[in-house]
């Protein structure tokens, strides 16, 4: 059967599809640090462009976009870095102390439901206080030793990403005009609207994300400061910060703040008090912020919200939870337009 010439165009375009999806899976080992400098050159751009505009140079924006960018990222690192480093001896030291208070409250919970616990607590305190804690570090030194390569691939990775970005930087506009060159002219003007509602919802969605991390970020340390907690700073900062990784930022730092807080006061006020923190941040972050400076952006149902992260996860690892949600929103401002293309074709009007 012979092929119409729409026929033969759309298999050519998908051919093309496939090709270009088969090339990013059989370099992705090596295209992660490329979409990572790709991605985070999108969202600086705008700075870059702004400095030059107010008669910066090109190439010294370009460095001080990059060399801000690189601070930001190395300040949130130094925020987790002292908590674990402080709750690392604390941990060794309470522990025992904790074990205790769990063998106290259990057995007679248990003992009342009839069930029978034998547990040497004893010998499970002792293997906690003969543990090298201190050793960790040498040991994940000396795995880092026997793993040389995969070491390797991550400082490489880490170096790369500011080359790379710096680069993408300098030449973004003649990039993104060489990349429009290759759109076919007659489907230019439809290509130009889908990417101008693109930028407009990622441009919402950042200063939307923007906002929300920085009132979580100061909601965070200080209602933490006001429970007495003395790790109060980095770990609110660093759980505001975080919570651009859907679910896994308030976990992170839910986790850090709790064993803080058992670590610092041993006993149920310290639990409760975060316990009550994060819920009502968790609270105001979901029913408020995230749906007023978010969500009203994205348009995303939370069903939606959900697989995104676990789909874009498991296709792309961590910068696949990252970009979830930016991605998501993309392909919402697509299925919206393929809706209405749909709604209008012979196919659905008989």
């Amino acid at each position: 059967m012979a092929l119409t010439s729409h026929q033969r165009q759309v298999l050519s375009w998908l051919g093309v599809l496939l090709a270009i999806a088969l090339l990013f899976w059989l370099l992705a080992p090596v295209m992660m640090p490329f979409i990572t400098a790709l991605v985070l050159g999108y969202v600086l751009h705008p700075a870059a462009r702004k400095l030059v505009r107010r008669g910066v140079p090109k190439a010294l924006a370009v460095t001080l976009v990059v060399v801000g960018a690189m601070v930001v990222a190395l300040s949130v690192l130094l925020l987790v870095v002292p908590v674990i480093t402080q709750q690392l001896p604390m941990l060794k030291a309470q522990l025992p102390v904790l074990v205790d208070k769990a063998n106290a409250a259990l057995s007679p919970l248990l003992a009342q439901l009839g069930i029978e616990m034998r547990f040497d607590w004893d010998g499970f305190k002792h293997m906690l206080a003969q543990a090298d804690w201190g050793g960790m570090s040498d040991r994940l030194l000396q795995s880092a030793r026997i793993g040389g390569s995969w070491l390797l691939t991550v400082l490489g990775n880490l170096l790369l990403v500011p080359l790379v970005l710096f680069y993408l930087l300098l030449d973004w506009p003649r990039l993104m005009a060489m990349a429009y060159q290759l759109v076919p002219p007659r489907v230019r003007p439809g290509w130009e609207s889908f990417l101008n509602e693109c930028d407009q919802v990622l441009g919402q969605y950042l200063r939307g994300q923007l906002l929300v991390m920085l009132v979580l970020a100061v909601y965070y340390a200080g209602a933490l400061w006001l429970a007495g907690l003395d790790l109060a700073l980095p770990v609110g900062i660093f759980t505001g910060l975080a919570v651009f990784i859907p679910y896994l930022g308030f976990g992170l730092g839910l986790v850090m703040a709790l064993l803080a807080a058992l670590l610092q006061f041993g006993n149920w006020y310290g639990f409760l008090a975060v316990a009550a923190i994060y819920g009502f941040g968790q609270v105001i972050e979901s029913f408020y912020l995230t749906p007023r400076w978010v969500g009203e952006s994205i348009g995303l149902h939370p069903v939606a919200v959900v697989f995104a992260l676990m789909a874009f996860g498991q296709l792309f690892g961590f910068v696949g939870v990252l970009m979830a949600l930016p991605l998501a929103a993309v392909a919402l401002v697509a299925v919206r337009r393929i809706r209405a293309a749909y709604l209008a074709s012979d196919m659905y009007n008989g």
